[in-house]
């Protein structure tokens, strides 16, 4: 559902069609169909040249971009608003937010701007209250907020460390996005994710271990006669078997 591109997640609703961003920065990969999202229409190469040209693309489009008051996501904030979208950014100072605003506004761009540090459950509400307010939805959300207190081995980043980095980098994104489009559906997305990162944690240990003669390994055993397999959302386990191929 969401393309990971350096530090940035991009979801959007129109499909990913129409102008693309320059130099491949991002790319639409999700539809999203209800909620905090507007219904629309997904862009269209076939639009007319001359309407493109005078509104922009994106034009009346709403995007919101965490972390996007200086550097990449600055630049896709500037981006979506010169192809003619409203902007949210948004960070966790509010000079840093005021600067930012003050800076594309002066650039004849629609944009707008909250504080919000995407790791605290209150920041993401107002960011949530402050599209709403001023758009009553969106088009585009670019999870571009990202944390890294730690250069230095795996093996010696703390509990504190581990818990901010999951929490604005992974867990942060999807909490975002669940305002978009709802909780329907079951699936095991969260336990999936985690096993995904096993695979990360797996190949960083070997190489970091391998000076010291120590392998890393990981085994993706699929389904097997577990009680986790009888909690698998639709029955999922009862369809596989050791060694299906999925």
């Amino acid at each position: 559902m969401a393309s990971v591109i350096g530090e940035i997640d991009f979801f959007s609703k129109s499909g990913g069609r129409g102008k693309r961003p320059p130099a491949g920065m991002f790319q639409a990969v999700a539809w999203v169909r209800r909620g905090l999202f507007h219904f629309r229409a997904g862009l269209s190469v076939r639009m007319n040249s001359t309407a493109i040209d005078r509104k922009g693309v994106l034009a009346n489009r709403v995007a919101v971009i965490t972390g996007s008051t200086e550097g990449i996501g600055f630049a896709i904030a500037r981006r979506l608003a010169q192809d003619g979208a409203h902007v949210v950014i948004s960070s966790r100072k509010q000079q840093n937010v005021d600067r930012a605003v003050a800076a594309l506004q002066g650039e004849g761009l629609s944009v707008t701007g909250t504080v919000c540090h995407v790791g605290k459950a209150e920041d993401r509400e107002r960011l949530v209250a402050t599209v709403l307010e001023h758009y009553g939805g969106l088009d585009f959300l670019v999870c571009n907020a990202g944390v890294n207190p730690l250069v230095g081995s795996t093996l010696k980043a703390s509990e504190e460390v581990w818990d901010k980095i999951l929490s604005v980098n992974v867990k942060s994104p999807a909490l975002l996005l669940r305002w978009g489009v709802g909780t329907d559906g079951e699936s095991l997305g969260p336990y999936n994710i985690s096993k995904t990162a096993i695979l990360g944690l797996t190949r960083t240990l070997s190489l970091e271990l391998a000076p010291k003669g120590i392998r890393v390994n990981c085994l993706a055993a699929l389904s097997c006669g577990s009680r986790l397999r009888s909690l698998g959302a639709g029955g999922l386990g009862d369809h596989l078997r050791l060694g299906d191929k999925v």
